[in-house]
């Protein structure tokens, strides 16, 4: 693509700093494309269609279909995009009538690209508007009037047990995933369909996809899925055993409250369905119990039904949160975030996939779960997200190749640099390099617990450091990506790790004297030490400006007891060294903690695209806790005691970082 200055198709392009990416022609053509004249004048909302499943519960949908000049709907079968939604279509509708307004989405984009926080303390709220202006709307919501102008029929269905559909929340569950290819078979044998189908929508919409896609009905063709997660016990449940304690309560709260939105319409028309009410009265709290459970069960003693479930890999639930996309068969084009709620999915679903380049896709941004899109549409990069989805389903679902080919197949926001294109990720010709944690201050983070440094040698001296919870950590981007992007307004949080590090020990590098790329997954090994039975670390990978200032590039976290590594889901170098542990995060791989003795920890920190400019350093921030953002399982927590925890840098057991890069750290 010429989305950079030059074209990278099988390797890594990196676009210098000063240096302003050419527009990619395909952008512009595209983009014009989705938003000029289309075949058809105007939409048509068939309400509240009922879909019965095979157990003869009722799923309602909506479904949009174009109309001709005349107002004449259209008979001729046309291809059909499905969403399955558990945040009510209700919601989906009032959204899609305020910007139906004649006039006002385009008046909003606008409005939007005038904001320019960028030399404020509050950028991140711009990042987080602009948004508005990416197609996130379109594509997370999973309705597009121009695309059903361009001559598509969309269906918007409530999940089971949530919106106006009958039936008990089986969340991503066996019965909810057979629903989900129900659905793309009654939409494909309906008359105003020609039996193709494809799938939209983000988030748990994504998620959706992924599973109807690893077990894909005949007439599903494509799948575009925005920000969605695979395994969503190490995404976002308890991820290293950090149990989502921002984002989870926030999330449970919203489905739960937007199921029990009654349908008005049939209660003025003396139609309710009372069997319906009496389903959400059964369970007005799903998953709750778990969450609950999660945090309040004091020991493992007696562990509750709902947490054994979510410590058990075989059971039901902990089938349903895991996706398999190496049995993906369907054509994918998967948008994710570096910061994303799903950031730690979105390269090992593409690279899990079975499909050539070009029939899967994969666009990262720099954004969080809140504002998929930003940064998109803008000359020097990719399209928008909805003028992507149409060029997609286009190709796939009507055979019109608008030169896709030449895209990407993998376009991520390099962070410290620019948009870039690779035709792998990791990108080629890197090496994953052991950097050791050394108590040799750096001189750069004098407010830290302990301002260490990052050197390719191993230290030569023994030295223990000690850090403890604290309460700085809740200013910080974990922070912001816990909470979906709402707390990254701050940028002194969000944007810069100087306050959260207050209560961490810092291991920084030299500058670097070239551009420094890291693509892939990172390890941190620790050799650690606890004065409880448990603890609980967390670490993140920063860029620390010139200035100071320290960017957060990724993170990862893990619960002592928890560290059991499976081996065949995980990676080495050919040293040994551990690239990509898998911690299986079950009673049955607990591990003793012993006060007072070593114990080696490896912690997977998400995988990431960055650049680090001359002058720029690397760093690792260690930390005994991350709150708010997650805190370990109760029973853990409450062996941990909250007690500080600490660092041995010993030459015969070093500690030390595993991180892939084209060269190595001064």
């Amino acid at each position: 693509m010429a989305m950079v200055a030059v074209t990278a198709t099988a390797g890594f392009v990196s676009v210098p700093a000063a240096a302003e990416p050419s527009v990619d022609a395909h952008s512009v053509r595209w983009t014009a494309l989705h938003d000029g004249p289309q075949p058809y004048a105007d939409v048509h909302i068939d309400w509240d269609v009922p879909i019965r499943m095979s157990d003869g519960v009722v799923l309602k949908a909506n479904v949009y279909r174009p109309v001709k000049e005349g107002g004449e709907v259209e008979r001729q079968p046309l291809p059909t995009i499905v969403n399955l939604t558990p945040y009510t279509k209700l919601m989906t509708n009032l959204i899609d009538t305020a910007l139906a307004v004649p006039g006002l989405q385009p008046l909003t984009v606008r409005l939007v690209n005038r904001v320019n926080l960028s030399r404020t303390p509050v950028s991140g709220f711009g990042d987080l508007l602009h948004a508005v202006d990416g197609g996130t709307v379109q594509t997370v919501l999973g309705l597009d009037r121009d695309l059903i102008r361009a001559g598509y029929t969309q269906v918007v269905a409530d999940v089971r047990g949530t919106g106006f559909s009958q039936g008990a929340w089986d969340t991503l569950g066996e019965r909810e995933q057979l629903d989900t290819r129900e659905v793309i078979e009654w939409a494909a044998a309906q008359p105003w369909s020609n039996g193709r189908v494809g799938m939209s929508g983000g988030s748990y919409s994504g998620i959706n996809q992924l599973r109807a896609a690893e077990n894909a009905p005949a007439p599903l063709r494509a799948i575009f899925p925005v920000e969605p997660g695979s395994d969503l016990m190490r995404d976002v449940v308890a991820p290293g055993g950090g149990v989502g304690t921002t984002f989870l309560p926030m999330w449970l709260s919203t489905v739960n409250q937007l199921k029990l939105i009654p349908d008005v319409q049939s209660m003025l028309k003396g139609t309710f369905d009372w069997g319906w009410l009496q389903e959400r009265m059964s369970d007005p709290a799903s998953n709750v119990d778990l969450l609950a459970q999660a945090l309040l069960t004091p020991s493992l003693d007696h562990v509750p039904p709902a947490l054994a479930d979510a410590l058990d890999e075989n059971s039901y639930f902990r089938r349903g949160i895991e996706g398999h996309p190496e049995r993906i068969t369907v054509p994918t084009f998967v948008y994710g975030g570096w910061h994303d709620i799903f950031a730690n999915s979105a390269t090992k679903l593409y690279n899990a996939i079975p499909l050539p380049a070009g029939q899967k896709q994969l666009v990262v941004g720099d954004t969080y779960h809140a504002n998929p899109g930003a940064g998109t549409g803008i000359p020097g990069a990719p399209p928008r997200l909805d003028v992507l989805q149409r060029i997609w389903f286009d190709k796939w679902l009507k055979d019109t190749d608008h030169g896709l080919g030449d895209f990407g197949p993998i376009t991520v926001w390099e962070q410290g640099g620019g948009w870039i294109s690779l035709g792998q990720f990791p990108q080629k010709d890197l090496n994953h390099r052991r950097v050791y944690l050394s108590a040799e201050p750096s001189g750069t983070a004098g407010k830290a617990v302990y301002d260490g440094s990052l050197t390719m040698t191993a230290p030569g001296e023994r030295q223990t450091l000690t850090v403890a919870p604290g309460v700085a950590s809740a200013c910080s981007r974990d922070t912001a990506q816990g909470s979906a992007g709402m707390a990254a307004v701050l940028d002194v949080c969000a944007k810069d790790s100087r306050i959260a590090e207050r209560n961490a020990l810092t291991f920084t590098s030299a500058p670097t004297t070239e551009p420094t790329v890291i693509s892939g997954p990172v390890n941190v090994h620790l050799n650690a030490v606890h004065d409880a039975t448990d603890g609980y670390w967390s670490v993140t990978m920063n860029d620390v400006a010139p200035d100071g200032s320290s960017k957060v590039l990724s993170t990862g976290q893990l619960t002592a007891s928890l560290r059991a590594v499976d081996e065949q889901k995980s990676s080495r170098t050919p040293t040994g060294d551990l690239t990509e542990p898998f911690n299986p995060i079950t009673l049955d791989s607990v591990r003793p903690v012993v006060p007072g003795e070593p114990v080696a920890l490896d912690i997977a920190v998400i995988p990431t695209q960055a650049v680090l400019q001359p002058g720029h350093r690397l760093r690792i921030d260690v930390f005994a806790g991350n709150s708010p953002k997650a805190l370990a399982f109760r029973p853990m927590l409450n062996n941990t005691e909250l007690k500080p925890q600490h660092l041995k840098l010993d030459p015969s057991a070093p500690s030390f970082v595993v991180v892939p890069t084209n060269r190595p750290l001064d």
